[in-house]
């Protein structure tokens, strides 16, 4: 497959695993997607901003260990974003506690926004910029995705000008075919949703594809969405078909379910824990 240049734009955190996993590790929908994609063998950028503290050192070390490019992070006066993540007797998660810091704020420059129109595909995490970076970069002719399911309020979300609407409906098929044509509906090329348990599937108005889940013993789910997003992108932009891209995106986050947070990483243990 071809090495593509992609880029990956909002949010990033630290995910606090509280005990008794009591793991701290580097996370976040746009930086999942990122590494990811690096990992894959794609020449991927970061777009986003950590605070200048402690943990946004570690969050732009550890994305250049993992051959993330970091040309365009910005490092900003105040804290980087974390979550506190508890986990249940029955392994679910909750996210008991989320503190955005400086990626609240975070918009990209008029440099940054050149720089992305440059690049081969653009996908787009939780940012709060009113949809200007789609808009911005889908029209100046850009290929751009963007998952939709993220937790963020209506006005920075909107499907008009994407190349790729990701979702997620849980394990409801019929929510599922609602998103999928409701994407289609207001101008998405390609809707892609995940179904949970029950697989994936895409459309564009034209070919409808689907697929199950590659089974797996799941240690943990954070970022299994994210790393499906990076699969299939990966497949699809290099031209296989729906089905197979499909395929590929459920490889990518069936790995991810085999370990602790989005990517292979080595945690750190929550501070003032023993």
């Amino acid at each position: 497959m071809s090495r593509l240049r992609f880029a990956a734009v909002g949010d990033n955190c630290v995910d606090r695993f509280q005990p008794p996993v009591g793991q701290s590790l580097i996370g976040g929908n746009a930086i999942n997607v990122a590494v990811q994609l690096a990992l894959l063998g794609h020449e991927a950028y970061y777009f986003g901003a950590v605070g200048r503290d402690a943990e946004g050192e570690r969050t732009r070390h550890l994305l250049i260990s993992k051959g993330v490019r970091v040309d365009y992070l910005q490092m900003l006066p105040g804290e980087t974003a974390y979550t506190n993540i508890d986990i249940t007797e029955t392994g679910d998660r909750i996210f008991a506690f989320e503190e955005f810091g400086v990626c609240a704020g975070y918009i990209p420059s008029e440099a940054d926004l050149t720089a992305l129109i440059g690049m081969d595909h653009v996908h787009v995490g939780w940012i709060a910029d009113g949809g200007l970076v789609r808009r911005r970069v889908a029209g100046a002719g850009t290929s751009v995705s963007q998952d939709i399911s993220v937790n963020n309020d209506p006005v920075h979300l909107g499907v008009e000008g994407l190349r790729i609407a990701f979702g997620s409906a849980g394990e409801d098929r019929q929510k599922a075919e609602a998103m999928l044509q409701g994407y289609l509906a207001n101008g998405a090329k390609l809707a892609v949703v995940t179904r949970g348990a029950e697989g994936s599937a895409a459309c564009n108005g034209r070919e409808y594809a689907e697929t199950g889940i590659t089974p797996v013993d799941v240690i943990d789910t954070t970022g299994a969405g994210d790393s499906f997003i990076a699969g299939f992108l990966h497949a699809h932009l290099s031209g296989d078909n729906l089905e197979t891209s499909l395929a590929s995106g459920r490889q990518c986050a069936a790995r991810a379910c085999g370990h602790f947070g989005g990517f292979p990483q080595v945690p750190q243990k929550l501070r003032g824990m023993v």
